[in-house]
C-alpha cells in the first residue's frame, strides 16, 4: 500500500512513532510523510520512503492559512493516490480529514489530545468540534488516546460509530529499558518533563519546588522542557529566580530525557489536560514512581496506590500534599513503587499494541 501520514511535528513522529512507520517499511508498504519542515526532519529519513514538507502554523488560527492548509492536502493527495491516509494531531486531523473525505480517499484519525481551544470552551470550541464531526465522519477508524476524550466528543457528536480506542502512543519497551532506581543518600529527586506553560501545570510546580525545598534539606526539584514562547516572558524570570536560591535545576530542552529521568526519584506531572501522557508512560518504564493530575491521560498510566499517586489538577496545595505523601514512605518502598510502575506498563502499554491497532485497520481497507 502507499501510506501518506499527516503531521504537524517532525519530532512527534520520531519520538513516538517511528516502530510503527518501520513496521509499514518492513511490511512492504511506500511511507509518505507530510511535516512542517524543521531540522527535525531528517531524523525521519530512515522511516519513510519520501518526506514531503508541509508549511503549517500548529498554534495558529488564521482561517486564510488553513484554508490554505487543507487545499495543500487535497492536492497532494490527488496527486500522490495514496491507498490510506493517517493522521495526527488536531490540524491534520481536521483539514487532512476533510481533504480525503472530498476526495473518497480511506483514511485513520488520531486525536491525541483535544487540546487547549477545545477543552477551554466558548465560540472556538464548538467551531473546532462542528470541523471534527465534518471531517471524521467517513474516516475508516478514529483513534482516541483515553475514555473520557472519546466520550467527550461522542457526546457532541464526533466519532460515534468508527472510534477505537489506543493506549497512548505505547512505549517501546527495548528502547526504554528498566532501571535501578537511585541510591537517596544525595537527596531525592524530583522531575518534571512538560513544556514551559500554563495548561501543562508549570506554575504548580515551581511553587511545589520552592515550598517544598523551603521545608526539606534532602529535596530537590529538576525541570526538563522548551518553553511556549508566547509565555516564556512568565515563567522564565520565576525559574531563573529558584535557580538563584538553589531550589530548582531547569535543563531546557533535551532530545532524550531518559538520562535525566534515571538519575531521578520520582517523576511529576502537573498537567491540566492530556491525550495520553508520553512522559508518564515513559517514566514508569524507566521504573520510576509517579505524580501526577487526577484527569483522564495521566491517571491511566497509574496503578493507584502501587506505582504512584494523583493530585488535584490547577491546585499547588494538592502537589504539595501529594509530594509530602511520597516523602512519606521509605527508600524501599519508593523503590517498590517504581517496580511496580515497570510492570504496570509492560502489561499493559507495549507499544506493539499500537502497531497491532494500525495493522489490523490497514488489513481492512485493503481486503
Amino acid at each position: 500500500m502507499k501510506i501518506l501520514i499527516l503531521s504537524n511535528y517532525a519530532n512527534g513522529l520520531w519520538l513516538f512513532r517511528k516502530e510503527l512507520l518501520k513496521s509499514f517499511l518492513d511490511a512492504g508498504h511506500e511511507v509518505l510523510i507530510s511535516v512542517p519542515p524543521d531540522e527535525n526532519c531528517v531524523k525521519l529519513r530512515e522511516y519513510c520512503t519520501r518526506i514531503i514538507e508541509t508549511p503549517l502554523s500548529r498554534h495558529g488560527s488564521n482561517p486564510v492559512q488553513d484554508y490554505g492548509l487543507f487545499k495543500g492536502y487535497r492536492k497532494m493527495i490527488r496527486r500522490e493516490k495514496p491507498q490510506v491516509v493517517l493522521t495526527y494531531t488536531i490540524k491534520p486531523n481536521i483539514y487532512g480529514g476533510l481533504a480525503c473525505k472530498l476526495t473518497r480517499t480511506p483514511y485513520i484519525c488520531n486525536i491525541t489530545g483535544l487540546g487547549v481551544a477545545i477543552e477551554n470552551g466558548g465560540m472556538m470550541s464548538k467551531v473546532l468540534i462542528g470541523l471534527y464531526k465534518t471531517a471524521t465522519s467517513r474516516a475508516n477508524k478514529v483513534f482516541f488516546q483515553n475514555e473520557r476524550n472519546r466520550k467527550f466528543m461522542q457526546d457532541r457528536g464526533v466519532a460515534r460509530k468508527n472510534s477505537g480506542l489506543l493506549p497512548g502512543s505505547g512505549v517501546n519497551l527495548n528502547d526504554h529499558p528498566f532501571h535501578e532506581y537511585p541510591d537517596e543518600a544525595e537527596g531525592i529527586h524530583f522531575l518534571a518533563v512538560i513544556r514551559v506553560m500554563k495548561d501543562k501545570g508549570i506554575a504548580e510546580y515551581l511553587e511545589a519546588a520552592d515550598r517544598i525545598s523551603g521545608e526539606y534539606e534532602n529535596v530537590h526539584f529538576d525541570l526538563v522542557g522548551e518553553f511556549e514562547e508566547d509565555e516564556r516572558a512568565v515563567y522564565e524570570p520565576q525559574i531563573k529566580a529558584l535557580e538563584e536560591k538553589g531550589r530548582l535545576s531547569y535543563h531546557g530542552h533535551l532530545d532524550t530525557v531518559e538520562p535525566v529521568m534515571a538519575k531521578s526519584h520520582v517523576i511529576v506531572h502537573p498537567s491540566y489536560h492530556e491525550g495520553m501522557s508520553n512522559v508518564l508512560l515513559e517514566a514508569a518504564a524507566c521504573g520510576r514512581p509517579l505524580l501526577c493530575s487526577n484527569i483522564h491521560g495521566c491517571i491511566e498510566a497509574l496503578d493507584p496506590g502501587k506505582s504512584g499517586f494523583t493530585f488535584d489538577a490547577k491546585s499547588a496545595d494538592s502537589l504539595v500534599s501529594s509530594i509530602k505523601k511520597m516523602l512519606s514512605l521509605t527508600e524501599d518502598e519508593r523503590r517498590h513503587m517504581g517496580r511496580c510502575a515497570r510492570d504496570y506498563i509492560e502489561k499493559y502499554f507495549d507499544r506493539q499494541i499500537v502497531i497491532d491497532a494500525y495493522k489490523k485497520e490497514l488489513k481492512k481497507i485493503s481486503s
